[in-house]
């Protein structure tokens, strides 16, 4: 049976079957700070109305969201309007058919693995599967590969600032965020990557609780 949450995220992921529109979420996404509507016109190469226009009816579909700051970092009179910028959501948006529950599935794995003290387990099986990972000279094209959308913070360390487990990880963080670790670093061994980068827990708002720091 569908139901009203299924046609919602529906509505979420068709408003992304238009190219421009999908190219325009893909810059705000991957910007490391909220965009503003002329970087996606540059980006685009398309006119700032038209950016506005696709920019907010990914706002409407509950893709983006918004916030106004002052570009200029000035204040007070003088100092002009303040920007409408825009961000991806931390709302997740999944269709199924035939309606399938992978997130229950995992959310009383979690639990059990809680329950039963079997945490280490899961950590040991986290690395193995990670270290199956092929070879790559570049972290962030691993990671970005396998969803946890890098960004670089200067160039020793880059954090990651999407988590692919996230409404499993508000519930059982310890768990969760624990696998979610000895993964990395099994991914970083597998591809070759150990010598050269260091994962660690840096729990953080809005972004996965590990980041990555070059190994000395």
């Amino acid at each position: 049976m569908t139901t009203s949450e299924d046609l919602d995220d529906l509505d979420a992921l068709t408003a992304l079957a238009d190219g421009v529109r999908r190219q325009a979420y893909r810059v705000v996404a991957d910007g490391t700070a909220p965009v503003g509507r002329d970087e996606v016109a540059e980006a685009l190469g398309i006119g700032r109305t038209l950016a506005a226009f696709h920019l907010d009816k990914l706002v409407t579909a509950g893709l983006l969201e918004t916030s106004y700051a002052r570009r200029s970092g000035k204040t007070g009179p003088g100092a002009g309007r303040p920007a409408k910028l825009y961000r991806a959501t931390v709302t997740e948006h999944a269709v199924s058919v035939p309606p399938r529950s992978y997130r229950t599935a995992a959310e009383l794995l979690a639990e059990a693995i809680e329950l039963a003290g079997a945490e280490d387990e899961l950590h040991r099986v986290a690395e193995r599967h990670g270290r199956q990972a092929t070879a790559c000279a570049d972290a962030q094209e691993l990671l970005a590969g396998h969803g946890y959308a890098p960004a670089a913070d200067g160039p020793d360390r880059v954090e990651l600032r999407n988590c692919p487990f996230h409404r499993v990880a508000e519930q059982f963080p310890p768990t969760i965020c624990g696998m979610n670790l000895a993964m990395i670093n099994g991914l970083l061994a597998g591809a070759g990557l150990a010598g050269e980068w260091t994962a660690r827990m840096e729990a953080a708002p809005g972004r996965c609780c590990v980041a990555l720091t070059r190994a000395a």
